[in-house]
């Protein structure tokens, strides 16, 4: 990435502005001997802003950069010397969004050792598996989950609260240097259709990551963000990278309440929200505060965002909506500005700065624009591998997706859905995705939810799965005339079940696995 649009995108999100000497001269060297990692950056803002404020909880419980960075080295020294945590090993983190968690992380990695981010959703018998595989020398983990770590072997030396706050406020005496190995963050897939597999995060090597998502989405040093995504997925983890570079105000809360979180947008005054789509959709049910939130940037990631979300969420609250389209190993792959969504709702945008995105066939050659393609990526986060020893198939240096999509002639990305999502009907091949985006217009539904079952004639054909609003009837008849009004026969979904809500994991996204269950 070139240097002079890193310097003026900077200078433009105010990052590169004049100050104390000494702070800057500290600042510069904590990223210098630390890295550009989590615990270098959070090492740079508290040098560069040590009085500010770093974090606040629902309870209204605030830390200072200053105070953020000696928790989390006294949690280091304490599992250095008191559990025997360093480089190499992997820490497991079960926790909600809430400042231990980051403490926790940034200590990990202090030492040298991997940070393992656990989804809190995970069944226990997930949990032992992930432990296992991933050969976790200690789990930090909320108490609210010690039930569910009842079965796990005594191997890992588990972490609750309190045993955390114990060794925060007991830390031996001794110097931290920098490991001889930069730690690794470990983030888990998803997990929708069986126990996840550990996604290896490289480690910046500079302000190009950072530059290429401040340039097209406008946050600016020292604001106050509300990360609503969890931690633990990979949005709400570049979430946090990112208020440390700005050495933001990160607003907290362990749960996703859409009231709750309308009424700390306004009482903290945030400038943006970092969320998952379904918290968007969340927000629109219930009734919008009576004042005006100050919001700036709501940035959304982590599954499809619907159209008709877009819209109506932009003409209640402003034209603040941002859709950044990645994954687990490719990191980012697109963004689409509020312009983007307002002229094409279902965009996922364009890519940014130093981003590279092709459509290929399956030999691997460039498909023409409008025609469906593999989606490949490349930019300087793209992972390193599973933990398993696993890969992603690559071309030229840019990385499969999963995904299937198609680029219009305006230059803008579309993502028709998961290449093994893609059902052949009859010969014909359908995208759910279509389906469900047709199906959330109805005034009737709240959320939508197609998939391909077996079929005995035709192979496989679309099952619907629909939850209304409150009081509202559809007839599965009028579903499927509806769908044949708009889309080609093959699309139209032979079963419409309906249900009280679409079974979702713990970053939103849809489980399939549990809508087959439904079916069957």
């Amino acid at each position: 990435m070139d240097l002079p649009f890193i310097a003026a995108t900077l200078i433009r999100r105010g990052l590169l502005t004049p100050g104390p000497p000494v702070r800057v001269a500290t600042q510069l060297a904590a990223l210098r001997k630390w890295g550009w990692g989590l615990a270098g950056e959070l090492r740079q803002a508290a040098a560069r802003d040590p009085g500010r404020t770093a974090v606040i909880d629902e309870q209204g419980t605030a830390l200072t950069y200053r105070e953020l960075l000696d928790r989390a080295e006294r949690l280091a020294k304490s599992l250095r010397g008191a559990l025997g945590v360093k480089a190499g090993d992997r820490v497991g983190l079960l926790c909600r969004n809430h400042h231990g968690l980051i403490e926790a992380t940034v200590a990990t990695t202090l030492l040298g050792a991997d940070a393992v981010l656990v989804n809190t959703g995970l069944s226990a018998t997930q949990l032992t598996t992930v432990a296992q595989e991933q050969s976790l020398r200690v789990l930090v983990h909320d108490d609210e989950f010690a039930e569910r770590l009842a079965g796990l072997p005594a191997e890992p030396q588990r972490v609750g609260e309190a045993r955390l706050a114990e060794l925060i406020a007991g830390a031996p005496t001794g110097e931290l240097r920098p490991p001889p190995r930069d730690g690794r963050t470990i983030v888990l897939t998803s997990g929708t259709t069986g126990t996840p597999k550990g996604a290896r995060r490289p480690t910046p090597q500079g302000f190009g990551p950072l530059v290429s998502i401040i340039d097209r989405i406008p946050l600016r040093a020292r604001e106050t963000v509300l990360i609503a995504a969890p931690i633990f997925h990979t949005w709400g983890y570049a979430a946090l990278q990112v208020c440390f570079a700005l050495r933001a105000t990160i607003v907290l809360h362990r749960r996703f309440d859409p009231a709750a979180t309308l009424d700390a947008l306004v009482a903290q005054r945030c400038d943006a929200m970092f969320a998952v789509p379904v918290m968007v959709q969340r927000l629109m049910e219930v009734p919008p505060p009576a004042r005006r939130l100050p919001l700036k940037v709501v940035a959304v990631s982590g599954s499809a965002l619907p159209g008709g979300l877009a819209l109506s969420f932009m003409d209640a609250y402003g034209d603040v909506l941002y859709n950044l389209y990645g994954s687990t190993e490719v990191s980012w792959a697109s963004i689409a500005t509020p312009g983007d969504l307002r002229q094409a709702p279902t965009t996922a945008g364009r890519p940014p700065h130093g981003t590279r995105l092709r459509l290929l066939d399956d030999e691997g050659r460039a498909v023409p624009d409008g025609r469906v393609g593999r989606i490949f990526v490349g930019n300087e986060m793209l992972f390193e591998g599973y933990t398993s020893g696993a890969g992603r198939e690559s071309h030229d240096g840019l990385l499969d997706t999963g995904d299937l999509g198609r680029v219009n002639g305006d230059g803008l990305l579309f993502v028709d859905g998961r290449a093994d999502d893609m059902i052949v009907s009859g010969g014909e091949n359908v995208f759910p995705s279509e389906v469900e985006e047709l199906l959330a217009r109805l005034p009737q539904v709240r959320e939508a939810a197609v998939i391909g079952v077996p079929d005995p004639e035709f192979g496989q054909r679309l099952a619907a799965f629909l939850a209304l609003h409150p009081g509202e009837t559809l007839d599965p008849e009028a579903v499927r005339e509806y769908v044949r009004h708009y889309l080609a026969r093959f699309s139209v979904p032979r079963d419409v079940v309906f249900v009280k809500y679409l079974p979702r994991n713990a970053t939103g996204k849809v489980l399939t696995r549990e809508l087959r269950r439904y079916h069957d």
